[in-house]
Formats: structure tokens, C-alpha cells, sequence
């Protein structure tokens, strides 16, 4: 990713939505939900159904991400990670590709949502 995009994508604040405004465009395959945290915090558990695509492979190489992009062109983009910050960064770069991503908070607030977490081991 170029630098200046990274930067423009660091200052332009994403869509911010509820997890309660992504449910349902999640569960009729509209949007695609995606964890951005990093693999050693999925321990503590994962929204189901969530592609896990860390944000350090979506600022470097894009191994993982690159097969989920690719079909992701006609689909939202609902991204969640710790608290929201990571989430908001990422969906900024995203935008700033063409696609349609939404910063959807924390973990913590899709657990809160009533949507199912998985546990996931070490």
C-alpha cells in the first residue's frame, strides 16, 4: 500500500455503525463481517462467521486478505477489532480503494449485540 494513501486513510474517519445496523445485511451475505485484530488476540474468542484478516497483513503483504478482496467488490465490508481504532483505520484504507467498508467497533460491543462468539484455541 503507498504511503500517501495509508496517510489519507489515517485522517478520513470511516463510516461508524452499530453492530445492530450490520446485522442483518450479515446474515442475508450483503456485507461480510471481518475481524481485523491480530491472530494472538482471537483467543479471547471471535464474532461467528467473521473472516479473520489481520490489519498487519492489509498494511503489508496481503496474502490473507488478498482472496477475501476479491470477491468483496459487490459487498459492505463490516469491520470490527479490539475497541474500534484499527477497525476505523482499516476501513479508511479500504474506502480509499473503492470498497464499501464500515467501522463497526470492538469485540466487546458484537458480543454485547446478542451475536454468537466463538471461542478459539491458542
Amino acid at each position: 500500500m503507498k504511503l500517501l494513501a495509508t496517510m489519507k486513510a489515517m485522517f478520513s474517519p470511516a463510516p461508524r455503525k452499530a453492530p445492530s445496523e450490520c446485522l442483518a445485511r450479515i446474515r442475508d451475505g450483503t456485507a461480510l463481517l471481518i475481524d481485523v485484530r491480530e491472530p494472538d488476540e482471537w483467543r479471547g474468542g471471535v464474532a461467528k462467521g467473521a473472516l479473520l484478516l489481520p490489519l498487519s497483513d492489509l498494511m503489508g503483504p496481503r496474502i490473507q486478505w488478498k482472496k477475501a478482496l476479491a470477491g468483496a467488490q459487490n459487498r459492505e465490508l463490516v469491520l470490527y477489532c479490539a475497541v474500534g481504532g484499527r477497525a476505523g483505520l482499516a476501513a479508511g484504507v479500504l474506502i480509499s480503494e473503492g470498497f464499501r467498508a464500515v467501522n463497526a467497533g470492538g469485540f466487546a460491543e458484537w458480543a454485547a449485540s446478542g451475536w454468537e462468539v466463538e471461542a478459539r484455541a491458542g
